[in-house]
């Protein structure tokens, strides 16, 4: 059991210890620990009992529940908390808006158990009975509970790539020596995943044999050519049998869309999947460049294709710097000195630290004072690091006007400005786009940072016209940012094509708050795959020589 898992169980039982109004000191103390433990540079599990003790905010109980999941990844306490809470309750922790009080007070004084039971309260105005819940906060829990329940049993990509793989992995070794391969929607590295597709060279009947004892797994359906099983934790996950001479042929019938196969028989027909023994076979049969899972989702990729026009996809190893990133001047939580050596050690040429801005009040965000002390300490680490190099950047607010937060003077003293929206989220697109296209104009934005501002799977987006967006910013020599946050990768993968035919230029940014943040770049790099990008489309990929050129020739056309 790695830290996060630990801090994630630490954090819940801390919530689960309000909502049933135990010792509120116990509840903080856990509650503490699961921010010290997500802190740590160094996996528990590497440690010794001893060493677990003295970190910071590790106390007797504390530590003796981090010695028990360690042995046997659970938490007995933690399992007895969930047990004496009822399901609804648990599934209401995952809703926006409801902390451990609210969800308290709904379930003690309204015995409400259950999130159908909650929403029929919002529309009933039920909630405006209760002492803290305004007519904007019942609105604002009855969307998010609605949006909840219109994406349950869906996972972002990061929350089942480990689980996927160890699958993968364990399925493998149990049907040795056939073949077994993941596919599907996963194979496609889409952001979100409904479930998981599996494709083994074995029949049903045999798959149905050999996985029914496995655990953790429910068998839920089997037909003549699969067995569907759900895991535990909720992912649905479809075994496809196939007869050994047909794994390929399987494996590339259960990866694309049926845009994509329906788009490639009719241009290649089907008769080149007979007598193959690999993918690669069947597109050589086809007459085209072999197609990657990750741009098998629609049918204009097969002309290309044929054509020999595919790009070289961008690799996670061609990121060179870390653009967009936070230390402890603003919500990191890291120091900047740590950000910058981690970022050196692994092989990164340089930093972008972007700090909030002072309108970000809730992030801590920098006054002007604070910034000429922060570019006092980048001028003394750049001293010491080099030839690694620290760019002095902020992620400035876009205000309600499309100004940015500061004034001329002060923006002219960053290298590169990230200009994002960070509030009044809830605008309707004339807005939206009135307050975009004016920070875009902006000479001082180098890079307009997540797009849309969505939250995958927790927060729409506000509306925007991208094709727009997207001219502006070529227009204005404006960067468009990739952020590589699992759940943002905000531009959509699906508006990258467009945006690199018309010229832009993007930006894989991990918007890292800490070091381990900086591991997200491998989403961002999924996302900018199946948008086609290449390393020459990407502003990370740039050596540290090249971005320097780059910002200068941006500042001389600005005249900055």
């Amino acid at each position: 059991m790695d830290n996060y898992a630990i801090a994630d169980n630490f954090s819940l039982l801390a919530k689960l210890m309000d909502i049933h109004g135990d010792n509120p000191f116990k509840a903080k103390s856990f509650a503490n620990a699961a921010f010290q433990i997500e802190k740590l540079t160094v996996q528990l599990k590497e440690t010794t009992p001893n060493d677990i003790f003295r970190i910071k905010g590790i106390g007797e109980s504390t530590g003796k529940s981090v010695l028990e999941m360690l042995a046997t990844g659970r938490s007995a306490i933690l399992d007895e908390y969930i047990g004496k809470t009822p399901a609804g309750i648990l599934e209401m922790m995952r809703i926006k808006g409801l902390g451990p009080k609210k969800i308290a007070t709904i379930w003690k004084e309204m015995e409400i158990e259950d999130l159908g039971e909650l929403l029929y309260a919002c529309n009933e105005n039920r909630l405006l009975l209760l002492k803290g819940f305004g007519q904007k906060t019942q609105e604002s829990i009855r969307q998010s509970i609605e949006f909840f329940l219109s994406n349950r049993e869906r996972f972002l990509y990061a929350e089942v790539v480990s689980f996927a793989q160890q699958l993968e992995s364990a399925l493998q070794k149990l049907f040795a020596p056939a073949q077994v391969a993941l596919s599907g929607s996963f194979r496609r590295n889409q952001p979100v995943i409904d479930e998981l597709d599996v494709v083994i060279a074995a029949g049903p009947v045999t798959i149905l044999d050999k996985v029914k004892d496995l655990q953790g797994l429910t068998i839920l359906e089997n037909t003549d050519s699969t067995v569907i099983v759900r895991h535990d934790h909720g992912v649905k996950v479809t075994l496809h049998g196939a007869a050994p001479q047909w794994f390929a042929q399987q494996l590339f019938i259960t990866t694309g869309t049926a845009a994509f196969l329906d788009s490639f028989y009719a241009i290649a027909g089907r008769d080149v999947l007979t007598g193959v023994s690999s993918e690669e076979e069947i597109f050589a049969k086809a007459g085209m460049q072999f197609i990657a899972p990750c741009l098998r989702e629609g049918g204009d990729i097969i002309e290309r294709a044929k054509n020999q026009q595919l790009p070289v996809l961008i690799d996670v190893k061609d990121i060179k710097g870390i653009v967009h990133s936070h230390s402890q001047w603003s919500d990191g939580l890291e120091s900047l000195e740590t950000m910058a050596a981690t970022a050196k050690e692994k092989g990164f040429e340089y930093l972008v630290i972007s700090d909030h801005s002072r309108s970000a009040f809730y992030a801590n965000g920098l006054s002007i004072e604070r910034i000429m002390a922060q570019h006092q300490q980048i001028d003394e680490l750049n001293a010491r690091l080099a030839p690694f190099k620290i760019f002095k950047s902020i992620e400035a607010d876009i205000l309600n006007d499309g100004s940015l937060d500061y004034p001329d003077e002060v923006l002219k003293t960053f290298d590169l400005v990230i200009a994002s929206v960070h509030s009044n989220l809830k605008m309707p697109q004339e807005k939206a786009m009135a307050r975009l296209l004016k920070a875009i104009s902006n000479p001082y934005t180098t890079i307009l940072g997540h797009m849309t501002g969505r939250l995958l799977l927790s927060r729409n987006g506000y509306p925007v016209d991208h094709e727009a967006i997207i001219d502006a910013c070529v227009e204005n020599n404006v960067t468009i940012e990739l952020n590589a946050h699992p759940r943002r990768l905000d531009i959509d993968w699906q508006w990258i094509s467009l945006a690199i035919s018309k010229g832009a230029l993007l930006s894989i940014d991990p918007d890292a708050h800490a070091i381990s943040g900086y591991n997200d770049i491998y989403y961002g790099t999924l996302a900018g795959q199946k948008g086609g990008m290449s390393k020459a489309d990407n502003l990370s990929s740039f050596s540290l020589d090249e971005l320097e050129a780059f910002l200068a020739k941006r500042r001389a056309l600005k005249n900055i």
